[in-house]
């Protein structure tokens, strides 16, 4: 592969590998500076590859990037602003500040959620339902059995209805 092939796959594959990070560890810096770190990865082992197996070869790493990043600092990152979460799954159409504060709640409680689920749980859950990957897709990322990766997203999805079956209890209890 040569520089410009490398930039062409870089300036392809740039944005959903960010994407995904960022998803994953929740700090623009850090998910700028893993993104940067997969790439470099990528440059490493460029004659290596096949291109039609990039982009999984890429997220791959990214999770085990955000995985080690996430083992070195021991640290629970928590969701500063709803921009930073990137979890706008929830749109409320209410313009009323009272809308707009269960938006919020919502997907903090959601986030909580996210944050209580093991991995390979977790990317599962980001990639299908966040990133909009289809299953075999998901199965070459993770280098996961296909049908475990549908058993552990439907595990993945009856731990974050519980919990969050559990917060919505507890408010009004």
């Amino acid at each position: 592969m040569n520089p410009l092939q490398f930039k062409s796959l870089v300036d392809l594959h740039r944005d959903r590998v960010y994407s995904y990070v960022l998803h994953m560890l929740r700090d623009p810096a850090a998910s700028a500076d893993v993104t940067q770190d997969v790439f470099i990865r990528l440059w490493e082992y460029r004659g290596a590859l096949e291109e039609e197996r990039v982009l999984s070869w890429l997220l791959r790493v990214a999770r085990n990037a955000c995985i080690d990043q996430m083992r070195k600092h021991r640290v629970r990152l928590s969701v500063e602003n709803d921009e930073v979460s990137g979890i706008d799954l929830l749109e409320d159409d209410s313009p009323t500040p009272e809308g707009a504060a269960r938006a919020s709640l919502f997907r903090d409680r959601l986030q909580e959620a996210l944050d209580r689920l093991g991995e390979p749980h977790r990317s599962i859950v980001i990639l299908r339902e966040i990133e909009g990957y289809p299953y075999n897709d998901i199965s070459d990322q993770l280098g996961l059995p296909l049908n475990t990766v549908k058993v552990y997203l439907h595990r993945a999805r009856k731990a974050l209805r519980h919990h969050l079956g559990e917060v919505h209890r507890h408010d009004y209890a």
